[in-house]
């Protein structure tokens, strides 16, 4: 596997760390095709019941590897083969937002520094966003002509509506930690110094909850998004009735009644 990306466990939380600091943990295709190939992993494995994404060095991600771009590269794909072949390696490679964001499984994005353009799409992709206090956050794609990619645009409007939206990808205007918490594109913002004990925190603490429990909200959530109130009201049904049916939950309703603190296995 290469090592442009890392990959660890910390008990059951899996942590995936882009690992190109010379150049801000900027995306190229060896990168991205094992970003992908690691949230599979993470996603799959039934050990893991929470997943950290995050970026050594001094940025969280750049986004696209710009002087790749220069040399002949169209975003991630390279520039021969039709462009239908580059749409086709870029939208494979735009599955870790995807996985991010539907794995039934909590996922945190540790912003560590700088995340613009497709480095940002992917930390929107996750479901909590803890950045340092030197984060600094960005659409930046109209800065190298380019219109959007690894789901940005549908993340962002969700977030902050959409002519925020549009508003944060026409001018590509760089957002520090606090604006973008006002804004609500992270979660909680945190000392610097203190990014990676606060996340892990709160890494350990979702893995130690009821992971069933979690995926079903998280379906419930993504469901929600394009679908009515009314349709939506039927999948929460299903996905309530289907938790009730696991050990954690019966094991929880029974530490409620003796008045202890529940222990969620995930199962």
């Amino acid at each position: 596997m290469s090592d442009v990306v890392l990959y660890e466990q910390d008990g059951a939380v899996a942590i995936i760390r882009l690992n190109r600091p010379e150049n801000m943990n900027a995306m190229n295709a060896e990168l991205l095709t094992t970003l992908a190939e690691l949230g599979q992993k993470a996603g799959d494995d039934p050990a893991v019941r929470c997943v950290v994404i995050t970026g050594s060095g001094r940025a969280f991600c750049a986004g696209g590897d710009v002087k790749g771009m220069a040399a002949g590269q169209f975003g991630s794909g390279p520039a021969s083969g039709g462009l239908v072949s580059r749409v086709d390696v870029l939208r494979k490679q735009e599955e870790i937002s995807r996985l991010l964001y539907e794995m039934p499984k909590p996922t945190i994005a540790s912003i560590n520094g700088a995340a613009a353009g497709a480095g940002l799409s992917l930390a929107l992709a996750a479901d909590l966003r803890v950045a340092s206090d030197q984060a600094r956050l960005g659409t930046a794609f109209a800065r190298v002509g380019f219109s959007g990619d690894f789901g940005g645009t549908w993340l962002l409007q969700r977030l902050v509506g959409p002519s925020k939206a549009k508003e944060l990808y026409f001018t590509a205007e760089l957002l520090d930690a606090q604006r973008a918490l006002g804004l609500g594109l992270v979660t909680t913002v945190v000392p610097h110094d203190n990014l990676w004990d606060e996340t892990m925190a709160l890494a350990r603490k979702l893995a130690a909850g009821p992971t069933l429990a979690f995926g079903r909200m998280k379906h419930n959530f993504a469901y929600g998004a394009t679908n009515t109130l009314g349709d939506t009201l039927t999948i929460e049904a299903e996905n309530m009735t289907a938790s009730g049916q696991t050990d954690d939950h019966k094991n929880a309703a029974r530490a409620f009644v003796e008045k202890r603190e529940p222990v969620f296995e995930g199962r």
